[in-house]
């Protein structure tokens, strides 16, 4: 079951999306964290960030809608309160980053790079609920790459950017990455949406637009991973509505190296561990010694 994600070996392919998982300690109770390939906790910015005012998550037809906003406790918060906890745990611990400016993206991962127990960073430069940094960031090569340099320049962990599927080509924003020194990608990030209140004929969100997640967007998950996949050389992390084995599987067939578990987290706490279980029953049953041998066998 083990894989690697450029310099980062995982015990097995699975690993949580950020911002469905809390800091990992929020699922300990239901999860034991030494089953899973690595954790990947909630966002960190350079300051702690209240989020957006609620309400910020609907549920729609096979998903969900969220504009939490990035709420998170600041990275100093965390290398006190919470990194101390994830580092009783033989698993790999992945800190999702962001930031407003190349300046902070910087800043964050020097902060994280020093300290015990941290295993990668996950830049995430495409998310749709905040005015300024993510989608532009995300949707544009040139300011992707320049955030991935930015980070990479600032530590000497394995660098892992989380890309947007808000654009036009994803594989070129991914291509882009790679040149500036990306380690691996991590995709796709929530769609962005819109839901509204007949009734009220206001939006449900007071965001009012909104990041859709769940089985809803695995397709397009599937498809744009398919596509990175092909146009890249460095480690592919599917993400997109995986909630049981065999969605996993449909990443790991198409070219992602692992995958990331996310909205299924809030419907069953025991999907991570479920999802590997399956994985493992379904290699054993056809004989498949090494989960990478299924990995990119995809026959279009």
């Amino acid at each position: 079951m083990a894989t690697n994600i450029g310099p980062l070996h995982l015990k097995n392919p699975v690993m949580t999306a950020s911002g469905t998982f809390g800091y990992g300690q929020e699922y300990a109770a239901y999860v034991d964290l030494n089953k899973l390939g690595a954790v990947v906790v909630k966002g960190l910015s350079l300051k702690p960030r209240p989020g957006n005012p609620p309400p910020r998550i609907m549920e729609t037809a096979a998903g969900m809608l969220n504009a939490v906003g990035l709420q998170n406790i600041g990275v100093e918060a965390f290398l006190t309160e919470k990194l101390p906890f994830l580092r009783r745990f033989d698993t790999k611990v992945i800190v999702n980053i962001y930031g407003e400016t190349y300046n902070e993206y910087a800043k964050v991962a020097q902060k994280l790079s020093s300290a015990e127990g941290i295993h990668a960073l996950e830049v995430n430069v495409s998310c749709p609920n905040v005015k300024k940094g993510g989608l532009s960031f995300g949707a544009d090569p040139k300011a992707a790459a320049r955030v991935t340099r930015a980070v990479k320049d600032a530590t000497s962990l394995p660098v892992i950017v989380k890309l947007t599927p808000n654009v036009t080509d994803i594989a070129a924003i991914a291509e882009a990455v790679e040149e500036a020194g990306a380690d691996a990608v991590s995709l796709i990030n929530t769609l962005a949406g819109l839901s509204v209140d007949i009734r009220t004929r206001r939006p449900h969100l007071k965001n009012v637009t909104g990041g859709l997640s769940g089985p809803a967007i695995k397709p397009v998950a599937l498809r744009m991973v398919w596509e990175v996949a092909r146009r890249v050389s460095i480690p592919v992390i599917g993400i997109g509505g995986i909630m049981t084995a065999e969605d996993a599987l449909e990443f790991l067939i198409v070219g992602a190296k692992a995958v990331q578990v996310g909205t299924a987290n809030f419907v069953n706490p025991l999907a991570t561990v479920e999802i590997i279980e399956g994985m493992r029953q379904f290699l054993t049953a056809l004989k498949i010694k090494n989960i990478n041998e299924i990995i990119g066998t995809f026959q279009p």
